[in-house]
């Protein structure tokens, strides 16, 4: 088949139609949907524009039903600092907070966050001075890691953590995040910049 036939249509053409068709019935389908019938909820309607409280800003986000909170965070509110290690809640890369408790974000469902407070990484310094966490100042100091791909998670599950328990021992910072593992298995390293961090933190 030739590029174009001799009545002037080109398959070219007819593929842009067929995009161009599929694009505005599925905009057709977002802009006129509701979650009601009749004033009755639909079985399994779901609103997409959501409000997300992150970092202490409410946002408004388009979110599928089935997209998860790692998902909407990165690629969605352009909060990178929110890594997607394994995606099967087993690395602890992408540990955020979630009204102060460690959570791992990619197997959170975003929906479960309406009306919930969600930190990141990028929320922890102090956003009018910029001065870093405590956590986040122990592993400056004592260069904690070694890729830091692992490193937003441990800082986010150690945040957690020392909001319960402001001094703990090695063993139970060791403990406290557990959850997370390290590529380049530099533990001890980290567990000394965290141990920093909760001494920075105590004051």
């Amino acid at each position: 088949m030739s590029e174009d036939t001799p009545t002037g249509f080109s398959r070219r053409n007819f593929i842009k139609g067929v995009v161009a068709a599929g694009a505005v019935a599925s905009s057709s389908a977002y802009l006129f949907r509701s979650t009601l019938l009749h004033g009755q909820p639909v079985a399994g309607g779901v609103e997409r524009l959501i409000t997300l409280n992150v970092n202490g800003q409410d946002r408004r986000v388009d979110v599928m039903p089935q997209e998860t909170l790692a998902m909407v965070l990165r690629y969605k509110l352009g909060l990178t600092g929110t890594k997607i290690g394994c995606d099967r809640a087993e690395c602890g890369a992408c540990t955020v907070l979630v009204d102060d408790v460690p959570h791992y974000s990619c197997s959170y469902l975003a929906h479960r966050a309406r009306g919930k407070k969600i930190v990141t990484i990028e929320g922890l310094a102090d956003p009018a001075t910029g001065k870093l966490s405590a956590v986040q100042q122990g592993v400056v100091e004592e260069q904690g890691f070694q890729c830091a791909f692992c490193m937003p998670g441990f800082v986010m599950a150690a945040t957690g953590y020392l909001k319960t328990n402001p001094n703990p021992t090695r063993q139970e910072l060791a403990h406290g995040v557990s959850g997370n593992l390290c590529r380049c298995q530099d533990y001890d390293k980290i567990l000394t910049a965290l141990m920093r961090g909760a001494e920075l933190m105590r004051g």
